[in-house]
């Protein structure tokens, strides 16, 4: 077990919301799962639950996505199990489950290992538990591997060593605006991965610069990113389709650019637990090109349809069709 559900202890006054995320992407790209597990509460109310499923591909018109919300009372966290909601479970090693909706009907049974540690965004263990940062991030599996059935409608897809993750978020508050970014097999190697969180805190009537917290692991070596000291050196340019970020760490420094078409997001509703909402595109066959500065030349990497890019924000004119599907 690398983490643990926080939702069994909020209390009853306190807003939470939580999420369990599975992200998989075909080895050569152009088509990956998104499934997220997710708990959101307001203050002094009984919490709901939900399970979401995004499909992509690019071959299709579009993102197949679909969404179920239940009463709080369908949520656990089972000894052995990270979650389990109306019957999907997520587990180390497993995660299968079922939606059933009028959008789209959707199960999977997969497996999964896992080729490096976790990874903890947040530079100091004791700010897990503080009130600051609002938005807590980790990486229980940051480089999975998983094989096993999707059924996606009346699809059959058959996922074989399709490398992902699996991650963890929960807090009172998501961040004002924040970004995503995610790549697998880095270079061709199994234990390679990327993994960026940013995001931009609203303190009252001030916005902070964007805080980075990420992590590029190549070659079997691991460069932590970013952080509050990096503040200064770190560069985000994002848009809804995609991101140019520059971040700095132990005597590296990372470039590079997340990309995918418009007609390859999904664009989805996440509430504040005291509200008001962001709109959230994601896209997990995007583009990535990477450069790695560290002791030598310039490391040069790129994966083809296979990253991740997410952006959460409060402007609603990106041009994303958003599913109709309420949240909280």
């Amino acid at each position: 077990m690398r983490t643990e559900a926080r939702f069994p202890g909020v209390a009853r006054g306190a807003g939470q919301y939580e999420s369990f995320y599975v992200k998989a992407a075909r080895p050569d790209g152009g088509q990956a799962i998104w499934i997220r597990h997710t708990h959101h509460k307001r203050p002094g109310e009984a919490g709901t639950a939900s399970l979401w499923l995004t499909a992509f591909g690019a071959a299709a018109d579009g993102p197949r996505a679909t969404k179920a919300t239940f009463p709080a009372t369908e949520l656990s966290a089972p000894e052995g199990a990270y979650v389990e909601l109306a019957g999907a479970r997520l587990e180390p090693g497993r995660a299968a489950g079922t939606i059933s909706g009028e959008a789209l009907n959707a199960s999977w049974e997969l497996e999964f290992t896992d080729r490096a540690g976790p990874f903890r965004h947040l530079p100091y263990e004791r700010l897990y538990s503080a009130p600051l940062p609002r938005t807590k991030f980790l990486s229980p599996h940051p480089a999975a591997v998983f094989d096993g059935t999707l059924m996606v409608g009346d699809e059959r897809i058959k996922v074989e060593r399709w490398p992902g993750m699996i991650g963890h978020n929960w807090g009172a508050e998501h961040a004002e605006r924040w970004v995503w970014v995610q790549g697998s097999e880095l270079d061709g190697q199994a234990d390679a991965y990327l993994d960026i969180a940013a995001g931009r805190i609203k303190l009252g009537p001030l916005t902070t610069p964007w805080v980075a917290n990420g992590m590029i692991r190549l070659d079997g070596v691991e460069h932590r990113l970013g952080g509050f000291d990096k503040v200064l050196s770190t560069r985000i340019e994002e848009g809804p389709t995609a991101c140019r970020f520059e971040l700095s760490g132990a005597g590296v420094k990372l470039r590079g650019v997340v990309a995918a078409p418009p007609r390859h997001v999904v664009a989805w509703v996440y509430a504040d637990p005291a509200g008001p909402e962001h709109n959230t595109l994601n896209c997990s066959i995007s583009d990535l090109e990477l450069e790695l500065e560290s002791d030598g030349a310039p490391r040069r990497v790129e994966v083809s349809g296979a990253a991740a890019y997410e952006i959460g924000m409060r402007d609603t004119d990106h041009g994303i069709q958003v599913q109709p599907f309420p949240d909280g």
